[in-house]
């Protein structure tokens, strides 16, 4: 796969069985209301959503990423701690992270996360991205995934059993592929990451001022 053409759609229930059924087939063989559309819309957040900043701001950013996407991965190293800095914490901006998987190990970092106590998530994600060359399988070779996801838990102090058990559960899966189905039905989300502001879509940023540009006239209205 092309490493700068992650796409993933999901459409309709069918689909999703599928990914989750693919999901643990995958795994077996390796052993031991999110949103409103329409510009200037203020999206909704759910008791589900992890987020950063306060809920007052005026404008709310939701970022639809996957663990695998090395676009995604930048954008956490080169230009979120800026854009934190900036206008997450100084309340202009009210950022709602949530997983858009490429892949059913995406389905598995994320289950692994959504185990840790949610004060411990953000920092397990960005774990995550710094050191996708030591677990992600697109694009590194990596011949024991669950092994390499293990070694991963192991630094956030999960134990391979919990690793094990976050990523069978089923109900996390299906939550996750729902959050995924609701953005292409909503946002036409097709690919990662994928910013909404406010109602308005903006793919990959490639420089910190082109973020700066997208969100500052929407902030000023």
């Amino acid at each position: 796969m092309n490493r700068k053409q992650l796409l993933f759609g999901i459409v309709g229930i069918a689909v999703i069985g599928i990914l989750v059924a693919a999901y643990f087939v995958f795994f077996a063989g390796s052993a031991d209301d999110n949103g409103v559309t329409g510009s200037g819309a203020k999206a909704q957040v759910t008791a589900d959503d992890r987020t950063l900043g306060s809920p007052k701001a005026p404008v709310t950013m939701i970022e639809y990423a996957a663990p695998q996407c090395p676009h995604c991965a930048h954008f956490d190293m080169e230009e979120f701690p800026q854009f934190k800095r900036d206008y997450i914490d100084t309340g202009k901006i009210y950022y709602v992270f949530r997983v858009f998987p490429l892949s059913q190990v995406d389905y598995a970092v994320e289950s692994m996360a959504r185990c840790l106590p949610p004060e411990n998530y953000f920092q397990f994600i960005d774990l995550m991205f710094r050191n996708q060359p030591k677990w992600d399988p697109d694009g590194y070779d990596i011949p024991d995934v669950k092994g390499a996801l293990e070694q991963m838990g192991r630094i956030a102090g999960m134990s391979a059993d919990e690793v094990d058990r976050c990523i069978s559960n089923q109900s996390e899966q299906q939550r996750i592929a729902k959050v995924a189905q609701e953005a292409q039905t909503k946002y036409n989300v097709t690919g990662t990451p994928t910013f909404i502001v406010n109602g308005q879509i903006h793919g990959p940023f490639t420089e910190y001022q082109e973020l700066k540009d997208f969100v500052d006239p929407i902030l000023k209205k």
